[in-house]
């Protein structure tokens, strides 16, 4: 697809959560790069504002901040609400966050927090999008979900769990948008660079977010999904093609080598 028609079909503006950092800031650059007007929003507004004026300078984008725990359950909605005016193309639903480790040392409410991010704030920004944009009859959604989500993986439970819903709603979601002019594309990345993966040693094959990016935005009409990349897609193929007991038990004597 064409700049201009990418714009025409997703623009003029896109909301993107989780822009602080990682994958959601590299959505952020890039769509500003292609002209997009910007609605932000993270936990960490001072980085919202800072990367704001840095997008106005740069490539002379309107970004608005918006404020947003989605580990509040209420902040969806609250997200909706301050969006009714906005003309949005494009939702990049990105925000989310890992707890790894042995799962009965997990910090439970962590887990909770984790489960409201990952799973609730993506299920009800696509409830109160979707009227929406069908309403333009042109747009799309990007859910970022994780290779991990394919394959329940020992050490990374919870995690893998909520990634898994992640992937199955928009697999749903892609199905029922056939027709309606709304693509619906849901991202799998493997490890990539970020401010959580510097603080973690010997994580190998690290993919540069705006790598992952591009690729999600060239794919955008290629749903239901996008692997961008092809070490972890091809490692998790062989671990699905393998007896789902050899597999697990596999995965887990690796991981509790490396805890």
């Amino acid at each position: 697809m064409k700049p201009e028609e990418f714009r025409q079909t997703y623009g003029p503006t896109a909301l993107v959560t989780g822009a602080s950092s990682g994958i959601g800031l590299a959505f952020a650059e890039e769509l500003a790069a292609r002209g997009f007007d910007l609605v932000l929003t993270a936990r960490r507004t001072d980085h919202l504002d800072a990367l704001a004026q840095r997008l106005l300078s740069s490539c002379g984008v309107r970004t608005r901040v918006i404020g947003a725990d989605l580990s509040d359950p209420a902040a969806p909605g609250r997200l909706l609400a301050a969006t009714a005016g906005d003309d949005i193309g494009l939702v990049v639903s990105n925000a989310g966050f890992n707890v790894k480790g042995a799962y009965e040392t997990t910090d439970a409410a962590a887990m909770g927090r984790m489960l409201t991010v990952n799973c609730h704030a993506p299920m009800q920004l696509a409830h109160g999008f979707l009227p929406r944009l069908k309403a333009r009859g042109k747009g799309g959604i990007v859910f970022t979900a994780s290779i991990e989500g394919l394959i329940g993986c020992p050490y990374s439970a919870a995690y893998s769990a909520t990634k898994a819903l992640v992937i199955s709603l928009g697999e749903a979601l892609w199905g029922e948008m056939q027709g309606t002019g709304v693509d619906v594309l849901t991202l799998c990345p493997g490890a990539t660079e970020s401010e959580a993966t510097a603080k973690m040693e010997g994580i190998a094959h690290l993919q540069p977010a705006a790598d992952v990016v591009r690729l999600a935005l060239e794919n955008m009409r290629e749903g239901p999904a996008c692997f961008p990349h092809a070490h972890y897609l091809e490692m998790f193929e062989r671990l699905r093609a393998m007896p789902r007991r050899d597999a697990l038990a596999g995965m887990a004597q690796s991981m509790k080598a490396l805890a």
